[in-house]
């Protein structure tokens, strides 16, 4: 109990009937305490109302005096590991990486090691603010394994809280480069006759569905209309390779597997992903087939990151190159195009 740092405040005027909504919305901004971080608190029993130790559903009235019990931060589980990083930005409070393909962001039964995180851990040496409670990097987005790019991890509970709220905002600008099997067209019937698309400026291909587990297959998204989460996604056509189009994507949401799903809808799966891209071929005889029946991923590739600083405030934007295996894909369809 001693080492738990007390932070106590005053329910505002007009508060929600909820105690767990009600001290989401007037906890003091400088505790950088999120809403899943209150949520399990308040299953702790480490929230008290008028000294009372008070539940996430119990009422609450202007005035009653909060206390939160937040523990020190605990060292993590999860070993750290001496594995290359690509850093492209690094200050107190967070880091970008250039995450390369074939490595998972975070362990998981199928992958306790070799992880973005134990890299991590090993980098930072222990030199951690506590992040939900433990002393860990704060995972506030991911991208795929075999996606390549750009993430930001926050270094601290200040940054994770302010990099979490632009990314539930939608205001963190990410923009990807694919390269998908056929190409976009504005003009093809089958596309304008396609639920959920439409076409902008730019000849921009908008996809607008919502996302949900697939029905029969757990590891997989698929396309629905009710249920499941909004989701947009913005392609923008940036060079015809005959057979393959490069795209610009970008991302008004950011729901598991979004990009790979909406390109697999609108009939132009990516290359090389095994999961939504079917058994799409090219045709017999192209210059390019190996090149393509050999691509081992998706080709995907986070290339720029953009957000406000949590601390400074400070606009920040960053770019990382498309990796050597999708320049090669390319090069190769250029060729044969």
């Amino acid at each position: 109990m001693s080492s738990d740092t007390i932070v106590t405040f005053v329910i505002g005027a007009e508060p929600p009937s909820r105690l767990d909504k009600a001290i989401a919305r007037d906890v003091p901004a400088e505790a950088h305490l999120s809403r899943s971080r209150l949520a399990r608190l308040l299953e702790e029993g480490r929230v008290t109302v008028d000294g009372t130790v008070a539940g996430a559903r119990d009422k609450v009235a202007e005035g009653g005096a909060i206390a939160v019990r937040v523990p020190v931060a605990e060292d993590p589980e999860t070993r750290a590991e001496d594995i290359p990083l690509s850093i492209v930005h690094e200050d107190a409070d967070l880091i970008v990486i250039d995450k390369p393909a074939g490595m998972v962001v975070h362990p998981a039964p199928g992958s306790p090691g070799g992880t973005l995180v134990n890299a991590l851990l090993h980098h930072f040496g222990g030199a951690l603010s506590g992040v939900g409670g433990e002393r860990r990097p704060g995972i506030v987005h991911r991208i795929d394994k075999e996606t390549s790019g750009l993430l930001v991890v926050a270094k601290s509970d200040a940054a994770h809280h302010g990099l979490a709220a632009q990314f539930e905002a939608h205001t963190a600008q990410r923009r990807y480069l694919a390269i998908c099997h056929g190409v976009p067209d504005a003009g093809d019937p089958r596309l304008r006759g396609l639920r959920g698309i439409s076409w902008e400026a730019g000849d921009t291909l908008k996809i607008t569905t919502r996302l949900d587990r697939h029905r029969t297959d757990r590891q997989k998204q698929a396309v629905f209309w009710t249920g499941g989460r909004h989701a947009v996604t913005r392609a923008r056509r940036l060079e015809d390779l005959g057979v393959a189009a490069l795209l610009e994507c970008r991302l008004e949401t950011g729901r598991t597997h979004q990009i790979r799903v909406h390109m697999a809808y609108a009939g132009h799966a990516l290359i090389g992903d095994p999961t939504y891209g079917g058994h799409r071929r090219l045709p017999r005889g192209h210059a390019a087939v190996e090149a393509v029946a050999g691509f081992p991923r998706q080709a995907l590739h986070a290339a720029t990151l953009g957000f406000v600083h949590p601390v400074s405030g400070v606009e920040l934007s960053f770019d990382a190159q498309m990796p050597d295996d999708m320049a090669a894909l390319l090069a190769n369809l250029r060729a044969a195009s």
